[in-house]
C-alpha cells in the first residue's frame, strides 16, 4: 500500500441513520479525514459534504466528478449574471459570495470552481456588463438611435433601477477606489464601449462622461426635483428629448 493511504470503508448515502458501507478502499490520509468530518458535521459542513460526495474512487485515491462543459460554462455564466445585477443594485462591498451563488442556484462550495477569490469575480461581472453596452453602443449609429439611447439613459427609471442599468454608472466610484486589476477591466471595457461607438473619439468620451456623470449625480442627491433637474438638463445639452 501506498505510503499515506488508509483502508476505510466507504459510506455511500448522505442518510447517516442508513448509511452502509460497502467494500475496503485505499483512500489518501488526508482526504479521509475530510471526508470523516464532513460526515459528522451538518450546516456549514455542507458544501463539503457534498463535494465528497461528488467524488469517485479512482486509483486508490478520490478524484472530483467533472461535470459536462456546456453544464459548467452555463453555470458559469449564471454566477456571473447575478453578481453583475447584485454589484450594480448594492455596490461590491454590500454583497457577499454566498449571496452571488444563493441567487445563482448554486451551493457556495461550488463558487471556487469559477474563481478563486471575489476580486476575480467582481473583474469578471464589470466586464460582461460592459460587453453588452458595447454590443448596444453598435446597435445606436444613427442620431435617431443615439437620441432615443440617451433618452433612456437619462430616465427615471434607469436612475431608479441601478441593478438592471449600465455598470460604469453603478460602480464606476467604487472601481476608482478599488485594485489595479478591477480598473484595468473597467478600462478595457471602456475602451471597447468607445471602439464600437465608433466616430470622433473625443465626442464620444463627451458623451459617455456626460450620460454616466448626470446618473451619479442625479442618484447622489436627496431632493427628487434636484435629481429630475439634473437628468434634465443633461439630456437638453446632449439633444435628447424629454424627460421620462
Amino acid at each position: 500500500m501506498k505510503k499515506g493511504y488508509w483502508v476505510v470503508a466507504y459510506r455511500s448515502t448522505s442518510d447517516e441513520s442508513t448509511v452502509k458501507a460497502y467494500g475496503a478502499l485505499a483512500v489518501p490520509a488526508i482526504e479521509f479525514l475530510l471526508c470523516f468530518l464532513m460526515f459528522l458535521s451538518d450546516g456549514i459542513i455542507y458544501d463539503y459534504r457534498h463535494t465528497c460526495g461528488m467524488m469517485m474512487i479512482i486509483d486508490g485515491g478520490f478524484r472530483k466528478m467533472r461535470y459536462p462543459a456546456e453544464e459548467t460554462a452555463a453555470k458559469h455564466d449564471r454566477i456571473v449574471k447575478e453578481a453583475s445585477r447584485l454589484f450594480r443594485e448594492r455596490g461590491f462591498e454590500n454583497v457577499t459570495v454566498a449571496e452571488v451563488m444563493r441567487a445563482a442556484g448554486l451551493t457556495h462550495g461550488a463558487f471556487y470552481a469559477h474563481f478563486n477569490s471575489k476580486e476575480k469575480l467582481q473583474a469578471a461581472a464589470v466586464a460582461y456588463r460592459q460587453a453588452l453596452s458595447a454590443k448596444r453602443a453598435q446597435q445606436n449609429g444613427t442620431k435617431k438611435q443615439k437620441g432615443s439611447y440617451t433618452d433612456r439613459y437619462l430616465s427615471r427609471s434607469h436612475r431608479d433601477n441601478p441593478g438592471d442599468g449600465c455598470t460604469m454608472a453603478a460602480l464606476a466610484q467604487e472601481v476608482a477606489r478599488s485594485t489595479p486589476e478591477l480598473k484595468a477591466a473597467f478600462e478595457r471595457g471602456f475602451e471597447e464601449i468607445l471602439a464600437a461607438k465608433g466616430g470622433n473619439r473625443k465626442e464620444a468620451i463627451f458623451r459617455s462622461a456626460a450620460l454616466i456623470g448626470g446618473v451619479v449625480l442625479a442618484r447622489a442627491v436627496q431632493d427628487p426635483k434636484l435629481s429630475d433637474e439634473i437628468l434634465e438638463s443633461v439630456r437638453q445639452k446632449l439633444g435628447a428629448g424629454v424627460i421620462n
